[in-house]
């Protein structure tokens, strides 16, 4: 090896760039690189700027991760500044060993995007070998009666070199008696051929010693050297003879061990022992292949011949008699290719991950096919098997590359099994393939999916804070944060600074928490729209609509409107006419339920009746009715317990406390109001019967007095009297305004005759028409129930002003008229002279 082997001046860089290549599928443009370098370049040589003549600048060598790709490591690229360095050992003749051109391919690979430069280094020869001799002596027998002009085929030399560097030239050293002649074998090699020139004569000299020089024309050139001893030997008068001087034998490479190749012949004229014939290899120890039957000349395999291995075989045979002459022949044996290799497939440059997003075209990977046989035995065409989004195009002989051909989903198919199908042409033809999986990377090309397109919730009232009232769920069917969901509320028909306090939503698993406790009375219903967003880049979301419907629950009793309570907490009285007949409407109990529903479906009981069965109350209507004529036994002031209860489970309820008055006028009805305090508990009276006995003795005497007076008091014509007995009765606690239930849950609306009071001064009601006899002197307050009017102390109308009842279109009169007019008799007409106008409120005393 000289000195100039491992310069780099030794490297010729000439880059080439070939036109487009023409695939059986699509167009794609490849570049070849092309170097020629010499062999036994020293590691760390530099072949060539590969970056550099694939136009690649040296800041994008981090990003596109320039590599070699190819089976053996004998280059490697700088990943600093590009260069082509050598990785390991070129020695020509170990690479392509006798071929006259040796040329190393290889794919670059530059990623980002992902593609592929086919790259040829050609491997020069050095003379780096020397020719050498099997032998380093030979020995030649020649008879002295062996005539000039004969010729003896001498040892030749070998040189792994090729060209001008291999053995081009054998010399001898100057003799009288023998000069040299070179000859050519078909493969080119040489081989030398002693002759004689003089005839010999074994009495004068017995032995000759030659010298054999072999000589390359390499710069400088190489030789080497052999010694050629030519023993003399007595007369042998004939030769034995070659039927030919070159057999040639073509074998398949799958013969079998034991068969015979051919069987050389040669002949002797001599007789004898000098007519026996042996023959030999004369380089036996390099013959391996070939078996020589040295008596009969038969050449059989000894072991197996492969094509891809040595392909052509030059013997030299030797026949040799008895007396020592000796004659050579060559056999040249050419071995045949046949299809017994099947292809390879091998993969280079595959990825690890292919993302969903890869473009049409983009290249995947690289691959090569590899057959060993020559000929249509190794043409090779490579299929893709299956139905997938790839496919292969060729680059240069035997290497193709794997490109996208479809769009890629990894939700619907994560990963691919590649199989390529490689088929020669030989025949039989052979095949095998060779199957890859190509795993789908994710990209967030999904958003979150709610399971339903809206959601409704119903929520029960007075639900504990911190319940959940639902769950909502998105699924995102990429990976990890691509499709990891979140929750999140972004809308509502809420305030935004009361949404917080109504509900909240867990940003994890998507549970709505309610805040606090919701009233079905304040709100029955709000909508919120809930995003769910993944935590890819950029993130995608969804929005869904979640409409709560807050549930009644019976949370809220009746509410007793009429009749109400006085002031002092005591119950109103009405009156009924004596003689009013069965169905009479009395009055009528008004009662409100907050709550909806049937938790507001109210209806009306009598719980307690002084006389059971005089009255009847309208189970939804609340109409208080007689349900018989009056007798005589019966008391004339009745006291009835109604309840008011709802639809709700458990049923809520309250009571009403209704004092009624049996009499055809105020005047008639008077006296049982002074009289009588309001009946007491039957049960309640006996408890403390026995205890009040006495008391009650003197309670009945003071009744006795007092209604003693009362009576006379009617009949007197001055009705200044009243007011002497009930001072301040009509005092006015005050202004009150009536509620407004217009919409609750009372079947009628009523209007409420309010009197508003100064310090000492009454309001009067004014009618329009003469009351009859049979109506009721009526005096609005804030409890809105029904009184009879009393006498004012101080008079400001000359006329006596009653409350007529009468239904109108905003509202109902706290009571309608009486079916039938009263007695007559029993009308009241007006005084000469000023009246006191009652617009008092007639009480319990």
């Amino acid at each position: 090896m000289g000195s100039g082997a491992g310069a780099r001046g030794w490297a010729e860089r000439r880059p080439v760039l070939f036109p487009f290549l023409l695939s059986l599928f699509c167009l794609a443009l490849s570049e070849q690189i092309r170097y020629r370098i010499p062999e036994e370049m020293p590691e760390g040589s530099v072949v060539g700027n590969l970056a550099k003549d694939l136009r690649l600048s040296v800041h994008e060598l981090p990003t596109r991760k320039l590599r070699v790709s190819s089976e053996k490591p004998y280059f490697t690229v700088s990943a600093e500044s590009g260069e082509l360095l050598v990785s390991s050992r070129l020695d020509r003749e170990q690479i392509c060993g006798k071929k006259p051109a040796c040329a190393l391919e290889f794919e670059a690979v530059a990623e980002n995007p992902l593609n592929f430069y086919h790259v040829i280094v050609e491997i020069e020869d050095v003379n780096d070998h020397t020719p050498k001799f099997t032998q380093n002596s030979f020995e030649l027998q020649i008879s002295e009666s062996t005539k000039p002009g004969a010729r003896f085929i001498l040892g030749s030399a070998h040189d792994a070199d090729i060209g001008t560097n291999s053995l081009q030239n054998y010399q001898l050293s100057p003799d009288d008696h023998f000069s040299l002649v070179i000859k050519e074998k078909l493969d080119g090699s040489k081989y030398p051929e002693l002759v004689l020139k003089t005839p010999l004569d074994r009495e004068e000299q017995t032995s000759y010693h030659l010298t054999l020089i072999a000589l390359d024309f390499g710069d400088p050139p190489l030789s080497s050297t052999a010694q050629i001893q030519v023993l003399v030997t007595d007369a042998n008068d004939n030769p034995p003879v070659f039927s030919q001087e070159l057999y040639r034998v073509e074998l398949p490479e799958n013969v079998l061990p034991g068969t015979t190749v051919l069987r050389v012949m040669a002949t002797d004229q001599d007789e004898g022992v000098n007519a026996e014939i042996t023959f030999s290899f004369t380089e036996a120890g390099q013959i391996t292949q070939f078996d020589l039957n040295s008596n009969t000349g038969e050449i059989t395999i000894l072991n197996a011949l492969d094509f891809e291995e040595v392909k052509e075989y030059s013997i030299v045979l030797e026949a040799k008699d008895g007396g020592g002459m000796i004659a050579q022949c060559t056999v040249e044996i050419e071995v045949l290719d046949i299809n017994d290799n099947v292809p390879e497939v091998i993969f280079q440059s595959l990825p690890d991950l292919i993302m969903e997003d890869t473009k049409l075209g983009t290249h995947i990977a690289l691959l090569k096919i590899r057959d060993k046989d020559s000929g249509h035995n190794g043409e090779v065409t490579c299929k893709l098997e299956g139905d997938v989004p790839f496919k292969i195009l060729t680059t240069s002989r035997n290497t193709y590359k794997l490109v996208t051909d479809g769009v890629l989903d990894r939700e619907q198919t994560p990963e691919y099994n590649i199989t390529i199908t490689a088929t020669d042409r030989g025949k039989p033809p052979f095949s095998s393939s060779s199957s890859i999986t190509l795993h789908i990377g994710d990209v967030n090309d999904n958003m979150p999916v709610f399971e339903r397109a809206s959601y409704v919730v119903h929520v029960a009232e007075n639900n504990p804070p911190g319940t959940s009232i639902t769950q909502v769920r998105a699924l995102d069917p990429d990976l990890g944060p691509n499709g990891h969901v979140s929750y999140s509320i972004v809308a509502s028909d809420l305030e935004p600074r009361a949404l917080s306090s109504y509900v909240s939503v867990s940003a994890q698993s998507g549970v709505v928490f309610a805040q606090r406790a919701f009233d079905h009375e304040q709100l029955r219903a709000f909508e919120l729209t809930l995003q769910a967003r993944d935590h890819g880049s950029p993130a995608l979301s969804a929005n869904v609509s979640l409409r709560v419907l807050v549930g009644d629950r019976n949370d809220n009793a009746p509410r007793v409107l009429y009749p109400a309570l006085g002031p002092d907490g005591s119950a109103l009285f009405d009156t009924v006419p004596r003689a009013a007949q069965p169905g009479y409407l009395v009055t009528k109990v008004v009662a409100v339920d907050a709550d909806s529903g049937h938790n507001a479906w109210l209806s009306y009981h009598v719980l307690q009746a002084s006389e059971p069965g005089l009255f009847s109350v309208g189970l939804r209507t609340g109409e208080v009715r007689t349900a018989r004529v009056l007798g005589d036994r019966d008391a004339a002031r009745q006291r009835l317990l109604v309840a008011v209860r709802d639809g709700g489970q458990p049923p809520l309820s309250a009571t009403a406390t209704l004092l009624l008055v049996f009499a055809d006028s105020l005047q008639e009805a008077l006296p049982d109001l002074s009289d009588h305090s309001e009946p007491t508990d039957p049960q309640g009276e006996l408890q403390f019967y026995l205890v009040v006995a006495l008391a009650l003795i003197s309670v009945l005497f003071l009744l006795a007095v007092i209604l003693a007076v009362a009576l006379h008091l009617r009949r007197s014509s001055s009705p200044t009297a009243w007011g002497c007995f009930q001072p301040g009765v009509c005092v006015k606690s005050g202004p009150v305004v009536p509620p407004n239930y217009s919409e609750g849950t009372l079947p009628y609306s009523y209007n409420l005759c309010v009197a508003h009071t100064g310090k000492t001064e009454f309001n009067f009601l004014k009618c329009n028409e003469q009351l009859s006899s049979g109506q009721d002197i009526l005096c609005g307050d804030s409890s809105g129930a029904l009184f009879p009017l009393c006498n004012s102390s101080e008079s400001t109308s000359h006329q006596v002003s009653f409350l007529k009842p009468r239904p109108t279109r905003t509202g109902v009169s706290l009571r309608p008229r009486d079916p039938a007019p009263a007695d007559p008799k029993m009308a009241m007409k007006p005084a000469p002279g000023p009246t006191t106008s009652l617009t008092q409120r007639c009480c319990k005393p």
